[in-house]
């Protein structure tokens, strides 16, 4: 008969107690799952991809609506478990409701740290602990002041995600040196300096003394020695604490932690608990390695299987904001061992082997860990390293006559080598899985879970499928932004942002160009982020864009050009028609054809003729309709209250406004909109970029969407009363995405990385920082909203060389 199994919280520990459970024995157990956050289980540590906005939540969600629906698992996401009644084998959750159980799962997971320093509980105050203190850090604009008490792992990858944003950031650390628990203190130094090289303060051996605030929010942060750091938000990073106190109320065995023996069990026998919770041996524990080895015994458990769980060895291997690290073993200094160093300052390289009668007996490494795993080994095994002394610093590759193949290192680990520490996957496992078919990383992932958790060993995972395959492996491409770079586009304008790189020279400086002037596929990326990170400090490099762009028209297949006049939400006069028809005439197009964004398209205009006829056009009171530029295209429009009968707002009004309010802006790619009077949607709002369908309270304003290569269909944003909230939102969701979207990326791919909601939260909850993503547009809009076609006719100068000639193509 199947049993009931009430699992108290969604952690990554509980959620692979699940996994193990529904694989094994998908009806063993009625499986109901408590979780205080209103969500379910997602990988929590990659909560700091999510705050630099290299990923999106929904890309850490490790289980979704559909799975815990195909197995049949019921959710009680947002609800607390009020009191266990042991006796009675039953729960009370907050809502009062009684649940009966035949086994209870303890993963209640840690309580974050919070010093109690005297204004602790001010508003602005917060730990790094979950989603929701992700999204206040992620709130915080451009310019922004943050503190982060706490220079270990996650104080520091808070700081490095807002600091990837823009925001002002200061680490303070009580110690001498950044994660002194993993590092020595040459390593820690070298950690610090990557850290201040991207424009993050940081203060060690600081003490902080008080929480100074102003009106119940936080101001500063007071260090004993006197010096006020101010701040907008205050991050405590400085530990966890198990979470025991619903496990102690129910006369379970505490300590530090919730007791439990080697099968994962408390002191009752139909209690078990997992993870961050609990106490085995004196030990507990905080990295996910042993955690999923406790969901694995655990699972054993409940199936009535013989497991143990047994603690091992344990190395540290980190990224961190970019820097990569490795710790194993006792690297302290003591009487009777000896050190083995070497440094490489140019390349930021430094190992030290720490020896104890010829057995190594800990390590530490920055800067290259590619044979942290073999080092590891030599301390696991107590390997005596007495024949490889004088080359043992210098990894696997050179011990007996080796070569230094940049794969040695991982051709000679033994099978039972661990690849994947999250997850204890071995390089057998993974030599297993290759040899049965799974011949890429995806396919590694879905059958081992090797490099499926925190991905720091996505390397190695990559080596050992080229070691594995030979000549059949075929390399991921790196998505760098061009031939001239290795850093993405990420990296790219992180560093511009942090560094405040106001001109290309220094960026390709900055950022070490292999090209020293950059080529036809970076120019136009750095020269858009530049001019939308610092319009007061560069101007834009007409030669960096695209030849459309140059042109100020659409070059067509044989050598002739488009010219589109903008129609301010597609309505125009007698006059302005009389003025194309005209300019048609004059210069033999060809072709005049209406476009889908309600605008007349003049086809086939020879290159020596562009200016005469935008003189002639401006003439006519009409501008350059923008059909070549990334940038805002068209604002399509329904005629509204002003001739429909099912209007309920001023559609047409609404649309011409923001065009006008919009025009000449630059984007990462083009933008259109439209605004729709009703929901019956004739102006197709719903698959535009921005959209806005007017209703009868107001306006609905979504975006997201796309109707090219790829069809989507906008997500609300809000819902607004007023055309001012409407176009103040409109203005700020687009400086959002200008200042963070990759070059080329419409907004539904922006979107998909840094998620509906963070936008939300920055254009719709928070007021303060919708006025400020206006103000910075509307600055922009000052110095760059221009008419091109003006310009030109006006002075006459621009010349037009054959195609050929053109250093950049069109990339449309």
């Amino acid at each position: 008969m199947t049993e009931k199994l009430v699992i108290i919280g969604a952690g990554m520990a509980s959620g692979r107690v699940i996994e193990h459970l529904v694989e094994a024995a998908p009806s063993a157990y009625d499986i109901t799952l408590f979780n205080a956050e209103p969500r379910g289980n997602y990988n929590r540590i990659m909560l700091s991809p999510v705050l630099s906005g290299d990923k999106a939540y929904e890309e850490i969600v490790t289980h979704d609506a559909a799975f815990y629906a195909t197995h049949n698992v019921t959710c009680r996401f947002g609800e607390r478990v009020a009191q266990i009644d042991r006796a009675a084998k039953t729960l009370t959750a907050e809502n009062g409701e009684v649940i009966s159980y035949d086994k209870l799962v303890f993963g209640t997971g840690s309580n974050p740290f919070m010093i109690p320093l005297p204004g602790h509980d001010l508003k602005g105050v917060i730990a790094y602990r979950d989603l929701e203190d992700t999204e206040q850090m992620m709130a915080m604009g451009q310019g922004s002041k943050v503190v982060v008490i706490g220079g270990g792992l996650l104080g520091l990858e808070a700081a490095a995600g807002m600091a990837a944003r823009g925001v002002d950031v200061t680490v303070v650390h009580i110690m001498p040196w950044l994660m002194e628990r993993q590092l020595d203190e040459a390593a820690g130094f070298l950690l610090r300096k990557a850290l201040v090289e991207k424009g993050i303060t940081v203060k060690c051996a600081a003490n902080s003394k008080e929480i100074l605030g102003q009106d119940g929010h936080v101001r500063a942060l007071l260090l004993d020695d006197g010096t006020e750091l101010p701040c907008d938000l205050l991050v405590m990073a400085v530990g966890i604490r198990p979470n025991v106190a619903l496990a102690k109320d129910a006369g379970l065995a505490v300590g530090r932690g919730i007791h439990v023996d080697d099968q994962m069990l408390t002191s009752d026998p139909d209690v078990l608990a997992v993870g961050e919770c609990v106490e085995h041996d004196g030990a507990i524990f905080g990295l996910v390695a042993p955690l999923y080895d406790q969901a694995k015994v655990a699972a054993a458990t409940l199936l009535g299987e013989p497991a143990a769980f047994v603690q091992k060895d344990l190395s540290t291997k980190l990224k961190v904001t970019g820097c990569d690290l490795f710790s194993a073993g006792d690297f302290a200094d003591g009487e009777g061992r000896e050190d083995i160093v070497f440094r490489d300052p140019s390349r930021g390289v430094y190992r030290r082997l720490v020896i104890e009668n010829n057995i190594l007996v800990g390590c530490v490494m920055y800067g290259d860990t590619a044979d942290s795993n073999w080092f590891f080994g030599l301390i696991r095994d107590k390997t005596n390293i007495e024949e490889m002394r004088e080359t043992v610093i210098f990894g696997p590759a050179f011990q007996g006559g080796g070569s230094v193949d940049p794969l040695s290192a991982v051709a000679a680990l033994p099978r039972d080598a661990e690849i994947c520490g999250c997850n204890g996957v071995c390089k057998g496992t993974i030599e297993d899985a290759i040899t049965a078919g799974a011949t890429d990383l995806g396919a590694i992932k879905a059958t081992t879970k090797a490099s499926a958790s925190c991905g720091s060993c996505t390397g190695l995972v990559e080596q050992v499928l080229a070691v594995t395959l030979g000549d059949d492996f075929v390399a991921p491409a790196a998505a760098t932004v061009c031939g001239c770079t290795d850093m993405t586009h990420e990296d790219v304008r992180r560093m511009i942002k942090s560094q405040k790189l106001t001109s290309m020279a220094a960026v390709w400086q900055a950022c070490g160009w292999k090209t020293p002037c950059g080529c036809h596929v970076c120019r136009p990326a750095l020269n858009f982020y530049l001019l939308a990170d610092w319009p007061l400090e560069y101007r834009d490099d007409p030669q960096s864009r695209f030849i459309n762009e140059r042109k100020h028209a659409n070059i067509q297949k044989d050598g002739t050009f488009s010219v589109v006049p903008r129609m301010w939400g597609g309505i125009t006069t007698p006059a302005e028609l009389r003025a194309i028809a005209d300019a048609a005439d004059k210069y033999d197009v060809p072709t005049v054809k209406v476009t889908g964004g309600q605008r007349i398209d003049l086809l086939g205009v020879r290159g020596e003729d562009l200016p005469a006829m935008w003189a002639d056009l401006n003439a006519a009171g009409m501008v350059s309709g923008h059909a070549y530029t990334k940038g805002l295209r068209t604002v399509k429009t329904c005629v509204g209250t002003d001739h429909c009968r099912f209007g309920t707002q001023d559609s047409t009004g609404l649309g011409i406004q923001l065009e006008k309010i919009l025009w000449g802006s630059w984007t990462p790619h083009k933008l259109k909109l439209a605004v729709s009077g009703c929901p019956r949607n004739c102006a197709e709002a719903t698959c535009k970029d921005i959209g806005v369908v007017c209703v009868d309270s107001g306006y609905q304003i979504s975006i997201g969407g796309a109707a090219g290569m790829d069809v989507k269909e906008t997500e609300l944003l809000v819902q607004v009363a007023t055309e001012q909230e409407v176009i103040d939102v409109i203005c700020a969701v687009t400086q959002l995405y200008r200042e963070g979207a990759k070059y080329l990326d419409r907004i539904y791919k922006w979107m998909a990385k840094v998620g509906l909601d963070w936008i939300t939260a920055q254009v719709v909850d928070d007021l303060d920082n919708r006025q400020a993503l206006v103000e910075r547009f509307e600055l922009s809009q000052l110095i760059y909203r221009k008419d091109p076609w003006a310009e030109h006719a006006a002075t006459k100068a621009q010349q037009y060389q054959p195609l050929a000639d053109l250093s950049l193509e069109a990339a449309e």
